[in-house]
């Protein structure tokens, strides 16, 4: 049998167990994610360990991409719990996209754990030469 004793997740344990009758909460969860650019696209990763594929979904509305997954409990009702505490119940995330991101084709990959979404930077937004005339010859800058 696993002993451990920590008053504060006890209480914390408690508390879960007050708002929601089976243990779990109904306000939805922060997932944890590192989010950086690669190139011409960005990449946003999450941390979803023990969810299914299946659970996780994925809504973009005027630029505001919505994460949302679900995990329940892998054990049965019958089951004689001692410790319970890894969370479960409804993890959510809300990032706000630029008008610099191509938001028709954002990819998502799922594996192990990270839920891996892929966003190019929309080709209006991408670094470009500009011919600069006048005078005896002509010249290009970035801008």
């Amino acid at each position: 049998m696993l002993m451990r004793t920590d008053p504060f997740r006890q209480l914390d344990r408690l508390t879960q167990q007050m708002l929601g009758a089976d243990g779990t909460s109904t306000r939805p969860t922060a997932m944890p994610m590192d989010a950086y650019r690669e190139g011409d696209e960005f990449v946003v990763r999450f941390d979803l360990p023990g969810v299914q594929a299946e659970s996780i979904d994925l809504d973009v509305e005027r630029n505001v991409l919505t994460v949302r997954a679900e995990r329940g409990a892998e054990f049965g009702d019958d089951a004689d719990v001692q410790v319970a505490e890894r969370p479960r119940g409804v993890f959510s995330r809300q990032l706000f996209l630029g008008d610099t991101l191509d938001t028709e084709a954002i990819a998502a990959h799922y594996d192990d754990g990270v839920l891996t979404l892929r966003i190019p930077v929309a080709e209006q937004a991408k670094p470009r030469k500009i011919a600069v005339t006048g005078g005896s010859g002509r010249k290009t800058i970035d801008a």
